[in-house]
């Protein structure tokens, strides 16, 4: 993130009054202020959070719904142990260490030096490249299960939300809750249009996929760019095609 934007996302953070927000800023957590246009014409009564890190997300989610139960996965111990810092006083918001996948599983995290980067795929040279202080420094198992796990079927209050941040796992995490898509009304989801994870699905992938099981893409948020001018990854909105719309026009 360049210097400005850093600066831009202080400067809302401060600015919102959010107490929630100030106390997880000393914690070293800044909340994803970048998702307040997505989220804000949205309705939400269940948030499943898939890559939660430090719980970035989770608090844009928890300020704009302020009665949702949230429900967040993070497989890896030091990020995990912020998220439960910052959330220690919202009885609403639950965290499971694992990684979401289509089956349960013992795999290889590759840890990036930038942890928000961390990848259960190899970290290309690539993405160091458009985002220095991004390269891997090492591996370390951690626990995978598919979100039925986790959820039982019909058990999450709609309208409900599937967040994907998971740094080229999309496709696998979508197979991952496959069983229980059909009770999502919104699926977020961070998408990339190169390779920056050995192996990943790239954004056209993941669309025709979400196609394939009635999801319809909604909008694009968010995009990153190259040095050259070239997008390199976007937040992506998908919609149950049988959902009434929740965006304006």
């Amino acid at each position: 993130m360049g210097s400005v934007r850093r600066l831009k996302k202080l400067f809302l953070i401060l600015a919102s009054r959010d107490r929630a927000w100030w106390r997880a800023l000393v914690l070293g957590v800044p909340a994803g202020v970048e998702h307040g246009s997505v989220l804000r014409s949205l309705e939400c009564s269940t948030v499943v959070d898939v890559g939660a890190n430090r719980g970035q997300f989770a608090l844009a989610a928890r300020r704009r719904w302020p009665a949702a139960q949230v429900m967040s996965f993070e497989p890896l111990d030091r990020p995990a142990s912020t998220f439960r810092r910052v959330f220690s006083r919202d009885p609403l918001t639950t965290l499971h260490e694992f990684a979401i996948g289509p089956r349960e599983d013992v795999a290889s995290m590759h840890l990036s030096r930038s942890d928000d980067s961390s990848s259960l795929l190899a970290i290309t040279r690539l993405q160091d490249t458009v985002f220095p202080g991004t390269d891997e420094i090492g591996t370390v198992d951690v626990r995978v299960a598919p979100l039925a796990a986790f959820v039982n079927p019909g058990s999450m209050v709609e309208p409900a939300l599937l967040k994907i941040d998971v740094q080229g796992y999309e496709l696998e995490v979508l197979r991952g809750c496959e069983p229980l898509l059909s009770e999502f009304t919104l699926i977020y989801c961070e998408c990339s249009f190169v390779e920056l994870y050995e192996g990943q699905g790239l954004a056209g992938d993941v669309v025709r996929w979400l196609a394939d099981h009635d999801f319809t893409m909604a909008g694009v948020f968010n995009a990153a760019y190259d040095d050259g001018g070239r997008a390199v990854q976007a937040d992506f909105l998908f919609t149950r095609s049988d959902a009434e719309p929740q965006r304006d026009a």
